[in-house]
């Protein structure tokens, strides 16, 4: 077993002793292998022994390094802050776009995208200012209007990023806000589906799981340190 495969059983492992002690079941739990930073070829030899899901920061690195052909059931999300004027590159290389931080990189989305596109919503659940993301419940539920009406773009729930330095509470506290904001957004916009919670990395997504998370991004714990 190499060390990339030893790292993924270790954190799946650890997903699962979460989920119990939370009352959870860790087959509500996707894990996300951020690859940013790392070659395909690590990519690959992921997905070998299962890994199915994949994170990418940046639409020039996922260009670079992704090949026009890749493992049937491999999928690539960008996780990312994205650009409008990078979204058809973004839809030519990601199965999902789940950064959506704006109503208008919505509707560019939408009116570029050729077939249906999951999207995540992100909201900022902390102030720190280097975050993007709708700045609050209000400002998400507006830009739903508008966004429940789209035929392409595909809501399939809500992300964001923790505390980068905060206590155990605090950063329970931003993941909760996460979780309940989706409930009542589910209450607003039944017809949406709400169902993935996209929060913890590696640093905090035991805390994530505790809150309710059911996709985690994990790089560091899985690749080890960033290359480049």
């Amino acid at each position: 077993m190499t060390d990339l495969q030893k790292n993924r059983e270790e954190i799946l492992s650890d997903i699962a002793k979460a989920a119990s002690t939370y009352g959870r079941n860790a087959r509500d739990i996707t894990l996300m292998a951020v690859s940013k930073t790392h070659p395909f070829q690590a990519m690959e030899e992921l997905f070998a022994c299962g890994q199915l899901v994949f994170g990418e920061n940046r639409v020039q690195e996922a260009q670079e390094k992704l090949p026009s052909g890749r493992p049937q059931g491999m999928r690539i999300h960008l996780i990312g802050h994205l650009q409008t004027n990078k979204a058809k590159k973004a839809l030519e290389l990601f199965d999902a776009i789940d950064s959506v931080d704006s109503l208008k990189l919505a509707l560019k989305l939408e009116s570029l995208a050729c077939k249906s596109l999951p999207i995540l919503l992100e909201l900022k659940t902390a102030p720190e200012e280097s975050k993007s993301g709708f700045e609050d419940e209000h400002a998400l539920f507006q830009a739903l209007e508008t966004i429940s009406s789209f035929n392409k773009v595909s809501v399939k729930g809500l992300m964001t990023i923790g505390p980068l330095a905060g206590s155990e509470t605090e950063i329970r506290k931003a993941f909760a806000l996460l979780r309940t904001t989706a409930e009542r957004a589910k209450q607003r916009f039944p017809e949406l589906d709400f169902s993935t919670l996209s929060m913890g990395m590696s640093s905090d997504y035991r805390y994530a799981i505790a809150e309710g998370s059911t996709l985690i991004r994990v790089g560091t714990r899985l690749f080890g340190p960033r290359e480049g």
